[in-house]
């Protein structure tokens, strides 16, 4: 009889701290759920953005329109990762697609103001300038919204990766979680925007 109790209680502890490490893991995933919904929201935001500061180049860049089209597909396509992404954030894939997009956004971008600084006119407009702030403010977001969604990541893919956690995490559905990490090393940093 006493065998049989401290089978019980040894069955009844294990599964205790099962339901204690799949507990843990889902509050870590929701968190970087929570993290890259606040990268949702500002890349949203620079994509509204970049359409009006196109729209404002426009005038001045008349002879430029291939770069203007490769800008604007290149948020296209970053949208489209986005939407992905969003639908899917614990998908790694999804996320190396939006941080690849990102990537090709943000050299058309560099191009974009690189173009822009050899149109005087252009740099001295107001609405260019009110736009371009804004797209700045938009970047540093953006920066910080991904090295706190790129934490939290990180303290999720530890927790799952060590002992005991790691024996459960495969059979409970517990996947690693992709860093957003922006492949173009030019756009690593911030963009620097300005007009």
């Amino acid at each position: 009889m006493t065998a049989l109790m401290v089978v019980l209680g040894v069955i009844v502890f294990l599964m205790l701290y099962i339901i204690i490490i799949y507990n843990r893991l889902v509050k870590l995933k929701n968190r970087f759920k929570n993290a890259f919904a606040q990268i949702d929201v500002q890349l949203r935001r620079r994509y509204d953005l970049i359409p009006n500061l196109v729209e404002a180049a426009k005038a001045y860049l008349k002879h430029e329109q291939d770069t203007l089209t490769h800008v604007i597909e290149a948020r296209n396509q970053a949208m489209a990762a986005m939407k992905q992404a969003s639908a899917h954030p614990d998908d790694g894939k999804a996320i190396k697609a939006l941080a690849g997009a990102e990537g090709l956004l943000g050299g058309a971008m560099l191009n974009f103001n690189a173009l822009t600084e050899a149109y005087p006119d252009l740099k001295a407009d107001q609405t260019m300038a009110q736009l371009s702030e804004e797209l700045a403010s938009t970047e540093n977001r953006v920066g910080f919204a991904r090295q706190a969604y790129n934490d939290e990541v990180m303290v999720y893919n530890t927790q799952r990766e060590t002992f005991p956690d790691t024996l459960f995490t495969g059979m409970m559905g517990f996947k690693e979680a992709a860093l957003f990490e922006v492949k173009n090393p030019e756009v690593k940093e911030r963009l620097n925007v300005s007009f």
